[in-house]
């Protein structure tokens, strides 16, 4: 059986890192929509929908594919907090964020060549150091934050400003790896390590849906 052509349907970096880690050959076609929240949206479910409609946008462009798509969001006292718009917008999220712990939620959804779509969510927490505007500001100065759900990357820069982890890392990095390969098992394919194929165990049922 011919293993489908795996397409990542974004274009976060840090997911084709993670990608990239594993050892998987992928494409990287993202996908085009509307990321707005929904009014009275809860955060896992504005995840998952996320991660589901990019996943079926890219797939319906690419029947014989494999999609996978996610979308992450950081959630402070039920206040979520996305992508800053400005660098002020994103000192004032650290600022928020500052000696306090905060819950990531990563939306993942793996689109198969028969149409069918598995989607998981996966949280982590995360708490910050004590840190004042100025040290904000300095972080928000590199750069980094500017594309990032709560302004800020645990992968680089903005692991100065974590003191602790509870949870999946990879979850705040945007694409929870364990997650990442049961997906793949609940559509009928396996793993290992580097590699792709048909899930005997299953009989590739989720090659053929």
């Amino acid at each position: 059986m011919t293993v489908p052509k795996l397409v990542l349907a974004s274009a976060s970096p840090r997911r084709a890192d993670l990608l990239g880690m594993l050892g998987l050959e992928f494409e990287i076609d993202p996908a085009r929509l509307d990321e707005e929240r929904l009014p009275g949206e809860a955060p896992a479910s504005y995840v998952a929908r996320l991660a589901r409609e990019k996943a079926a946008e890219v797939a319906g462009r690419r029947p014989g594919d494999l999609v996978l798509a996610g979308d992450t969001t950081v959630v402070l006292d039920d206040a979520v907090l996305e992508k800053p718009t400005s660098e002020e917008e994103a000192v004032a999220m650290l600022v928020r964020l500052a000696g306090r712990e905060h819950a990531v939620l990563t939306g993942l959804a793996l689109a198969g060549p028969g149409g069918a779509i598995h989607c998981r969510v996966d949280q982590a927490l995360v708490e910050f150091r004590s840190f004042d505007e100025g040290v904000a500001r300095a972080y928000v100065d590199t750069g980094e934050p500017m594309d990032k759900a709560g302004a800020y990357g645990i992968q680089s820069k903005g692991a100065a400003l974590v003191r602790r982890v509870e949870g999946d890392f990879y979850t705040v990095m945007g694409l929870s790896v364990s997650g990442l390969i049961d997906l793949l098992g609940a559509a009928g394919w396996r793993y290992a390590f580097g590699h792709l194929s048909p899930d005997v165990r299953t009989e590739g049922a989720g090659a053929r849906r």
